[in-house]
């Protein structure tokens, strides 16, 4: 598994960051303030179906990427042998199993821990790759995301649990990771709109499987207009764009820095409160959203030069194969 960006023209010698990094970091960000959104637009449908309504959700993201496939001309890579394995885990573990953490973790737990869950979310990407490649993990970044991690978890709070509302909270902090760590194989072909065309269309056949089963065939019939918005939204701006701005952004900056800007979530959903619903973030709020920054800017600046990042890329390659044999 690859775990730093492919070396980038624009990438030179030094810590300072340069372009191709400061399009990666934005594009992670506005991914996340994208993600952020579906807070408030989730509290709109808590009593609809939700695997009907997730389905209707990816299937309407799937159709959006197509058309602006054939409105721009983008070419739709299609997957080659393994690749179908990896896309099936992106939609099965970071899109259907998230899901269902998610609802069935609510039942068991405070929605804040399931917060904190994913709060924990930079410091997998940022160990998980080094240990399947045994590379050294860069020791910026993994200071940076237990500050981020810290600020993330001031954001969301803590909160009451079970043992199963745990167990549900480690399956959605997994799940997370498992979104953009199983995308990483697939991502130097397949290319960000590959991996969210393939992902999605995967994930609305998955959970139109789980939404018959679960919640029956006329669950669909079922969502009202603010449903049916509300899967527009999420369709339109937490899927197909945040989904292409992210994978975008781990090309560019690598799985373990870029899991640095999923800290900008709760932080993006804190400050969306404001003008959506009116309430004003507390003093735990803005200290918390304070560590993230100290976080960012501890762990985002250090972007290897060309050759030191050619070289591990070798080393990490070598790794792999010596372990596959």
């Amino acid at each position: 598994m690859t775990t730093e960006a492919l070396p980038h023209p624009d990438t030179a010698g030094g810590t300072a960051p340069h372009r191709g990094t400061l399009i990666g970091i934005a594009f992670a960000a506005a991914g996340m303030v994208c993600v952020g959104s579906s807070v408030a637009v989730s509290a709109a449908i808590t009593d609809a179906p939700l695997f009907t309504l997730q389905s209707v959700r990816y299937a309407l993201a799937a159709l959006l990427l197509l058309v602006v496939a054939r409105v721009t001309g983008w070419r739709v890579p299609r997957p080659r042998g393994r690749e179908w394995l990896w896309l099936a885990g992106v939609a099965t573990v970071g899109l259907v199993l998230f899901n269902v953490g998610v609802v069935r973790g609510v039942a068991h737990a405070e929605p804040a821990v399931i917060g904190v869950a994913v709060a924990a979310v930079p410091m997998l990407l940022a160990v998980v790759p080094a240990i399947a490649t045994r590379t050294l993990p860069s020791r910026t970044v993994i200071i940076g995301a237990t500050v981020v991690t810290t600020g993330a978890i001031l954001v969301q709070g803590f909160g009451r649990t079970d043992a199963a509302g745990i167990g549900y909270a480690i399956l959605v902090l997994v799940c997370e990771a498992g979104f953009t760590l199983l995308a990483v194989p697939v991502l130097a072909r397949l290319g960000a709109f590959g991996v969210s065309f393939h992902s999605v269309w995967m994930a609305a056949a998955g959970m139109a499987l789980i939404g018959v089963a679960a919640e029956g065939p006329a669950a669909v019939t079922t969502l009202d207009a603010v449903d049916l918005l509300a899967a527009l939204h999420l369709a339109v701006v937490v899927t197909t764009l945040a989904f292409l701005l992210w994978f975008t952004a781990v090309g560019r900056l690598g799985s373990g820095r870029a899991g640095l800007l999923t800290g900008v979530v709760p932080v993006a959903a804190a400050g969306l409160g404001v003008p959506l619903n009116g309430i004003v973030p507390g003093p735990m709020v803005w200290l918390g959203t304070a560590v993230v920054a100290v976080g960012l800017v501890i762990g985002l600046p250090g972007t290897p030069s060309r050759r030191v990042r050619t070289r591990r890329l070798g080393r990490s390659r070598q790794n792999l194969s010596r372990a596959g044999s």
